[in-house]
């Protein structure tokens, strides 16, 4: 079985994790509804006309490369992605290459892209491409990393034997989901390099900070209490000003 490498499968949960944006957010990011009935009237059917497929690539779902990727009207080569069980590759792992002119090389993945069962791993599977090239100017020419399929493409590193190997997922006595290389049966931790987000690089290093952020020990504390006032009343509070003058009286028609 193969399933089309568009948006029939929602945004991976990598992605979502990388993110550190609620899924609802990256959803409404990269959405394109073009007109949709108003809810709550039982006269209106609900109906909904909206972009069903959208192309994948190294651009993040919620930035704005993303959505002139999947411009209207702009009509792609399909893609097929094939079905992957259990996700099994992480940001950190040692990778050996298994194809193209870097087989046979390790190297350390640097970005998921689960949505296209792809990874990148730092230095390998490179290709050169020229930047900002016009009439006057010759461009500058860099060497970009192009993605690699977990599934013929690369295999997690035995850190016992140093050799590429299959993985299973088991459960250790204490209850803890593992993977244990097929060869030595050894445990192949998952890295710390894995909790990476666009905000902080691990969960231990971020500092919460005590004004804003709301603490674990506060989830359920609320914080705001709304009142019926307009923008400038709260600046006159908070300034101390009162208004002592009468409105004028206004008429409508």
């Amino acid at each position: 079985m193969r399933l089309f490498g568009f948006l029939s499968k929602k945004v991976g949960d990598l992605t979502i994790k990388y993110s550190n944006f609620p899924e609802s957010y990256v959803k409404k990011s990269y959405e394109q509804v073009y007109w949709r009935n108003p809810t709550g009237y039982p006269q209106y059917p609900v109906k909904e006309i909206a972009r069903k497929k959208y192309r994948f690539t190294t651009n993040r779902p919620w930035t704005g490369q993303f959505r002139q990727t999947n411009e209207r009207g702009v009509l792609r080569k399909k893609v097929f992605v094939e079905p992957v069980g259990e996700w099994s590759f992480f940001k950190g792992d040692r990778v050996e290459i298994m194809v193209g002119k870097d087989k046979g090389k390790q190297g350390i993945i640097s970005q998921v892209i689960q949505e296209r069962n792809w990874v990148i791993v730092e230095g390998m599977n490179t290709h050169l491409r020229v930047v900002g090239k016009d009439k006057s100017f010759p461009g500058v020419t860099i060497q970009s990393e192009a993605p690699l399929l977990v599934t013929t493409g690369v295999k997690l590193v035995d850190p016992e034997t140093l050799k590429p190997t299959d993985i299973e997922w088991r459960y250790t006595e204490e209850g803890d989901k593992v993977r244990v290389s097929s060869s030595s049966s050894r445990i192949i931790p998952i890295p710390k390099a894995a909790e990476e987000t666009m905000d902080f690089k691990s969960k231990d290093l971020y500092i919460e900070n005590t004004e804003k952020d709301t603490t674990a020990d506060n989830v359920t504390k609320i914080t705001f209490a709304p009142k019926l006032r307009t923008f400038e009343m709260d600046i006159m509070e908070e300034m101390g000003i009162k208004e002592e003058r009468t409105p004028a009286k206004s008429f409508w028609y």
